[in-house]
């Protein structure tokens, strides 16, 4: 018993892909969260141009 718990403690199969996972998420939620921030600005502009017309 003691030795397939260490075998199961010491595999690290899974953690490559957690990490890879985590950083997909971290830099989705940094996009979204960027073109919140940017997304009246364009709509802005665009307004200007449809104005400008």
């Amino acid at each position: 018993m003691g030795h397939l718990l260490c075998a199961l403690w010491a595999e690290e199969d899974g953690q490559t892909l957690v990490e890879y996972s985590l950083i997909v998420a971290l830099i989705s939620v940094t996009i979204i969260t960027a073109l919140g921030l940017v997304s009246g600005k364009i709509q802005a502009k665009y307004s200007d141009i449809r104005n400008a017309m």
